[in-house]
């Protein structure tokens, strides 16, 4: 499927030109204004945004600042567009949390590459996250707001973690988030589903625990909520491409080498 992206100007013909430079690779919704976009926002799944600065009713800096402050949204980048060319414009957007700032009138290949890197520089930490054992959930933050919510998210799933029925619903009310916009801002900003992103959250806190090599592999199924030690070890290998054992010998050899 197409990524999804939200343009927001006040220029009808602006949004006409960005539609028709960009409706081939990208699926397209259109706002007026950043109260409209914003409106959008909380009713379709979107993975960047392209805002004007000016605009009534609500400018593209108020619309930055709620994208970047307000968790159900803060994981979007959002690319501000503005014929103001200051410095000083173009350092309170970036202030703000713009994730980039281009000044009108712009190259249209320039946007598509902005674009482009932006959504793809995102999918390598999504990646990297979840195919890494060590490699933290706040390393897929975008934001201050979006740091929060993962450290918080990560203590919840710890917290719980022995329980083997922790699933979406629980982490939801944990959370005080309604199921549906949980599971839009989890799949938003990990690409997994809640329920995967736990069961990864369960290997990470194994591969932990196998790193420090203070307990045994059947002492750390039971810690982290796996009911089976042969279903542990096929999750372990699927995502990390290595058994539990492997990956103990692989961090003893690297103490040994430290040393």
């Amino acid at each position: 499927m197409k990524p999804t992206l939200l343009l927001a100007d006040d220029n009808e013909e602006i949004l006409d030109f960005l539609e028709e430079e960009l409706q081939d690779d990208y699926q397209l919704l259109k706002a007026l204004n950043g109260a409209a976009a914003l409106q959008l926002l909380r009713e379709e799944s979107v993975q960047l945004v392209v805002s004007d600065v000016i605009m009534p009713e609500m400018d593209g800096f108020e619309f930055c600042a709620i994208l970047k402050t307000e968790v159900e949204f803060s994981h979007i980048p959002i690319i501000l567009l503005t014929a103001k060319n200051t410095l000083q414009s173009k350092i309170k957007g970036l202030e703000l949390g713009a994730d980039a700032y281009i000044e009108k009138p712009f190259s249209p290949a320039h946007l598509r590459a902005q674009i482009s890197n932006l959504l793809s520089n995102r999918n390598k930490i999504k990646d990297y996250f979840a195919t890494s054992p060590l490699v933290h959930i706040k390393s897929m933050a975008y934001s201050k707001a979006d740091e929060h919510f993962l450290e918080v998210l990560n203590e919840c799933i710890e917290k719980n973690m022995i329980d083997t029925s922790l699933d979406v619903e629980m982490l939801a009310k944990e959370m005080a988030m309604s199921r549906a916009t949980f599971y839009r801002k989890i799949k938003a900003i990990s690409n997994l589903s809640p329920n995967e992103l736990i069961h990864i959250t369960r290997l990470k806190k194994a591969a932990a625990l196998l790193a420090d090599g203070s307990h045994k592999i059947y002492e750390i199924v039971e810690m982290v909520g796996y009911n089976s030690q042969s279903n542990f070890t096929k999750g372990f290998q699927k995502q990390f491409s290595m058994t539990p054992t492997e990956y103990v010998n692989v961090k003893q050899a690297e103490k040994k080498q430290e040393r």
